[in-house]
């Protein structure tokens, strides 16, 4: 049964040259009403621990359609509402109104502090527009703020980002490593003097240095927060727990199905009640899929709750492949098996053999 759901706003003001995502430049309201009528159809009334609006571009909503969509939801005490946010979106009133409809954790775009890069890859915003929006958002009432930071962008320099975000004192950081994906504009015109994937595992190891002296640590391969300020929503994902996807192009994973939405605008308001893909997950396919999420998370695989859940004897199933990547890559801690930081740069090798 979810009890997590995931709104989808494919609105953005001007699409990012990185950005392979299905997003479009142009908001048609009409897309609302079928969102709702999807939200409607499928959802069954469970009472949700998160709620999550991405994109796209969310901020670009106005607050009546914020309110409508969040209405439609049983919400549980202390339910994580996350909301992503453009920092150039952060006005004051804004920021009020979604905290006054159950929103409690903003997620911001920020990327780079480097205000020529922030051109070159097409943002809209500056280093001063996220600097203040952070502040905007603490004055309005949030507590629980997370930035995002591309690294292995050209000529940044990821120890100058790294101090900035620190500075503003925020509760949660989730990094990534630029990827050059089909579907994007740099695919087609890729940028000059890209760093290579030894340069991008070197600055991920930085980050993490950086981060865990400076009073964050790594919950999950790409993801820095404060005790007690994890994404609960995305542990969610690396759970392999069931989830709703609402709105063009969503992804869902319901009665042990995994489903999207159709893509096109055109396609979901001709059946925002359907399905473009369904496909039931087998018994095989979930115990990889437990594995693969799991060793994302610095915790790791529970031993014993992975052999409960699938009836196995995961350390007998797998015997050579532990052999062969602990202590190097894989830890043993008391109850789990989990990726060492060296692992970590290996993990698509390593978990090939899970296979």
């Amino acid at each position: 049964m979810p009890n997590s759901a995931y709104i989808h706003i494919p609105f953005c003001k001007s699409k990012c040259k990185y950005c392979s995502f299905v997003s479009f430049v142009r908001q048609d309201e009409t897309y609302f009403d079928y969102l709702l009528q999807d939200i409607e159809s499928n959802y069954q009334g469970e009472w949700l621990k998160t709620l999550y609006f991405g994109g796209g571009t969310p901020s670009l909503m106005d607050l009546n359609t914020v309110k409508k969509i969040v209405s439609k939801f049983n919400l549980a005490n202390e339910c994580e509402v996350t909301f992503e946010m453009n920092p150039d979106d952060a006005e004051l009133n804004y920021l009020k109104g979604l905290k006054s409809l159950g929103v409690n954790r903003i997620s911001m775009g920020s990327q780079t502090f480097n205000d020529d890069i922030l051109k070159l890859i097409g943002r809209g915003h500056n280093s001063f527009d996220t600097i203040s929006a952070v502040k905007t958002a603490k004055q309005a009432g949030f507590e629980n703020i997370s930035l995002d930071l591309i690294y292995g962008l050209p000529e940044v320099n990821i120890k100058n980002d790294l101090e900035i975000i620190t500075n503003l004192d925020i509760q949660h950081i989730s990094t990534y490593g630029l990827k050059i994906e089909e579907g994007s504009h740099f695919y087609i015109y890729p940028p000059e003097n890209l760093p290579d994937e030894d340069m991008q595992a070197d600055m991920y190891l930085e980050i993490n240095e950086y981060l865990e002296t400076n009073g964050y640590y790594r919950y999950e391969v790409s993801n820095f927060s404060r005790k007690g300020y994890e994404s609960r929503h995305n542990l969610n994902y690396w759970n392999n727990e069931e989830y709703y996807g609402f709105g063009a192009a969503a992804h869902g994973y319901v009665n042990g199905v995994r489903y999207s939405n159709f893509e096109t605008l055109a396609d979901y308001s001709r059946n925002p009640a359907g399905f473009n893909i369904e496909h039931k997950v087998t018994w095989q396919e979930n115990l990889e899929e437990e594995i693969f999420l799991g060793f994302r998370k610095e915790e790791g695989i529970n031993v014993d709750k992975i052999n409960e859940k699938f009836s196995i004897d995961f350390e007998g199933k797998y015997k050579s492949v532990l052999e062969k990547f602990t202590p190097g890559y894989i830890k043993k801690t008391p109850c789990c098996y989990k990726l060492t930081l060296e692992g970590v740069l290996l993990s698509n090798n390593i978990l090939s053999e899970f296979i």
